[in-house]
């Protein structure tokens, strides 16, 4: 049986620092790991003006396996679906870029994956091994509101998942292709799940711990994204 291959989505936008540290540290996992094939690594960048695509280029002469896209900036969901539709592994992986989460966590997702599950959800919130890490009274906030959300819509939308917000998952590349979602903002991640759901495929969680971002500042307006989540919650519900 040929192996399975996996391509890893990171969008970024100002996140030179960070990419620095992190994708050197996703190809040392696979190189130690007995994982599935690493295939490529998609940056999917806003044309940032910190020098992100032109170090991305520059570490593919290193590793041979990176493919930087640049698009105009639409939002974090427009990106990760133009990362998505662009990739060529069996197994899509999406993380933030920012050291959020930690590469040492991407075996568990795979490993779902191995045992028969089609979207594997890094779960930050309700489950033993969880966390949120709020230091700052910014990340407080979003760790309250993403943790009273994550638990509101369970119960609107009957679907028997804790964490429907991060953006560190794996998904099958034919389930992704099957969904066709639409949504361009942080609210991608919230459609590709009710659209599994929907589809019948078979969803999973691990829990992963979220820390704050030690280079850069974050990309995400609270406010509106919660205005905007609110009210395509209330849709899915109708």
């Amino acid at each position: 049986m040929q192996e399975k291959t996996v391509s890893i989505i990171l969008p970024t936008y100002n996140e030179k620092e960070n990419i620095a540290i992190l994708i050197p540290e996703i190809e040392a996992l696979f190189q130690k790991k007995q994982l599935y094939q690493l295939k490529e690594i998609i940056v999917v960048d806003d044309y940032s003006p910190d020098g992100t695509a032109l170090l991305c280029q520059e570490l593919h002469k290193k590793y041979k396996n990176i493919v930087v896209l640049q698009k105009q900036k639409q939002g974090i969901g427009a990106a990760l679906r133009y990362g998505y539709d662009h990739a060529h592994g069996d197994i899509i992986l999406s993380m933030d870029s920012d050291l959020s989460f930690s590469v040492t966590d991407i075996p568990l997702l795979l490993e779902k994956i191995k045992q028969g599950n089609d979207l594997i959800l890094g779960c930050r919130h309700s489950v033993q091994g969880a966390g949120y890490e709020t230091k700052q009274l910014g990340t407080q906030i979003k760790g309250f509101i993403s943790s009273f959300g994550n638990k509101l819509i369970p119960y609107m939308l009957n679907i028997s998942v804790h964490d429907f917000s991060a953006n560190f998952r794996a998904i099958r590349k034919d389930v992704w292709h099957s969904l066709l979602t639409t949504e361009k903002t942080n609210l991608l991640l919230l459609e590709m799940v009710v659209k599994v759901h929907k589809k019948g495929y078979k969803i999973s969680e691990v829990p992963v711990v979220f820390s704050e971002r030690r280079f850069g500042v974050s990309k995400l307006n609270l406010f509106a994204e919660s205005l905007r989540f609110a009210y395509r919650l209330l849709f899915f519900y109708w």
